[in-house]
């Protein structure tokens, strides 16, 4: 076991706090990692005060990870000392079901482990990336390839996975046109891919107080969804709509900016249920569907498109003792667009 300082959640709502938590010791096919920068997800957030249900405390949020390996057990074959490498939303799965095969371990059937608010195989709770170091089994960990920072990559292992699995299996691509809905920390990742990918991009947002942003990112166009012409004259245009908002939608509204057999995927989760009126879906046979992150696979094949295409995240880089003004900053969206820890500062 290793001693580490991290910041935790004491309980639900609570402010984050230094402290210091325990690692186990590095195991067969086990990585220790040093981390050196951790990303704030909202999820983070949403978990932390239970806006999802149910969690255990302390918690010590983070599954946007990225470090350094500085040891591994005498059965690692992927990894050494030294390397660049990233931990996601996932430490473990059952590796045995139909979906673990197929590499979809995000949809194990034995219930995949969490990177943090989980318990692990061995009955012990996860602890995330808000910390000095983590252990995390090499089949579970990803390379950061050398052209991408670490602090830029830290956010991609949720936000840039959580829109590129999606646009890849929605067919994001040349001639087709996707609209994403919301330029945040995972929107402005959406955006960035989706135009990699070579699709048409237009960003639905609630003002237009980002646009500037939005075209350097990679959109081609910018609407106001709170100007009530934006949805007469985008009337059956996309292909695709990637909604990366975790606020309630007036989904009806947004399904009839869809062309026929054209699919809405939510990758945000608002804590409430929504109404859906179903002839919204019926007519022009329209998809209404959801998308979690991706498995091992395609995090790292992710992470190799956006080394590729120079992509990195756009982050505000904090220490930790910024953490708890940095949640509220989030709920506000007053951020640019991911904060993300210099775990140095903890």
């Amino acid at each position: 076991m290793t001693t580490v300082a991290a910041y935790a959640a004491p309980a639900s709502k609570a402010p984050l706090e230094r402290t210091t938590i325990e690692r186990r010791a590095v195991r067969e096919h086990d990585v220790l990692i040093d981390i050196k920068f951790a990303g704030i997800c909202h999820s983070d957030i949403h978990q932390a005060r239970e806006g999802w249900g149910e969690a255990i405390f302390p918690m010590v949020p983070g599954h946007e990870i990225a470090g350094v390996v500085s040891e591994v057990g005498p059965g690692v074959t992927k990894y050494k000392a030294g390397d660049r490498v990233g931990v996601g939303c996932l430490v473990d799965s059952c590796r045995e079901c139909d979906n673990c095969k197929a590499g979809l371990e995000q949809h194990c059937t034995g219930g995949s482990v969490g990177t943090y608010n989980a318990i692990g195989k061995d009955g012990e709770p996860t602890y995330g990336g808000y910390s000095e170091k983590v252990v995390v089994d090499e089949n579970f960990v990803v390379r950061i390839p050398e052209g991408l920072s670490l602090d830029e990559a830290a956010p991609l292992l949720c936000a840039g996975i959580t829109t590129y699995s999606p646009l890849k299996h929605w067919g994001a691509a040349p001639g087709k046109k996707v609209a994403v809905i919301g330029l945040g920390g995972l929107g402005h990742m959406g955006v960035k891919i989706a135009h990699a990918l070579g699709a048409e991009v237009t960003v639905l947002s609630q003002s237009l107080r980002k646009k500037d942003d939005g075209l350097k990112l990679g959109a081609d166009h910018y609407y106001a969804t709170s100007d009530e012409n934006t949805f007469k004259e985008l009337a059956g245009t996309f292909d695709l709509i990637l909604s990366t908002v975790s606020a309630p939608l007036d989904f009806g509204a947004y399904l009839s900016l869809l062309r026929t057999g054209g699919a809405l995927v939510n990758v945000g989760a608002p804590e409430e249920p929504i109404a859906l009126n179903l002839f919204s879906l019926i007519g022009g046979n329209k998809t209404l569907a959801g998308s979690m992150i991706g498995g091992i696979a395609e995090t790292q094949e992710m992470l190799d498109f956006c080394a590729e295409h120079g992509i990195g995240s756009e982050i505000e880089l904090i220490a930790a003792s910024e953490i708890n003004e940095a949640y509220e900053r989030v709920v506000n969206s007053d951020v640019r667009y991911r904060f993300v820890i210099d775990t140095a500062t903890i």
